[in-house]
């Protein structure tokens, strides 16, 4: 209850504790956004490429190692196995992009090879990994 005589005290939201939770969560998710980064490759050395585009990530990555040891989406494939398995992933009448991920240490023989396979594959786009210098 007020006494006639109070003065009256204007009411007022302090919003500064709010601005600091807006800020700490926006800082919360651009940091984990940071670690949202997919890596469907084994590690291999990739060559260096001067006109390397950015393309969308692929769902479909073929790896060869140092070693000549071909991996699909990280899983070990035999090369005759390649084309059906690439071929599953795809859905009928769509295009994929195939990314090949080889070591620049690996035969340039056996990087044509894997290409030839995955080229007989119906919808499959190939695109080969690079990293710019």
């Amino acid at each position: 209850m007020r006494l006639p005589d109070e003065p009256e005290i204007p009411t007022a939201i302090n919003i500064v504790p709010m601005i600091d939770v807006i800020f700490a969560i926006l800082t919360f998710f651009i940091m984990s956004t940071l670690f949202l980064t997919r890596s469907e490759g084994l590690s291999v050395n990739l060559p260096q490429s001067q006109t390397a585009k950015v393309q969308p990530s692929s769902p479909i990555t073929v790896t060869i190692s140092s070693q000549g040891q071909i991996a699909l989406n990280r899983k070990s494939i035999q090369l005759e196995a390649l084309d059906g398995q690439v071929q599953q992933m795809i859905a009928p009448n769509q295009e994929a992009l195939v990314v090949v991920n080889a070591d620049k240490a690996v035969s340039h023989g056996q990087v044509v090879a894997v290409m030839d396979v995955l080229r007989r594959v119906p919808g499959a786009k190939l695109a080969i990994a690079t990293q710019r210098p």
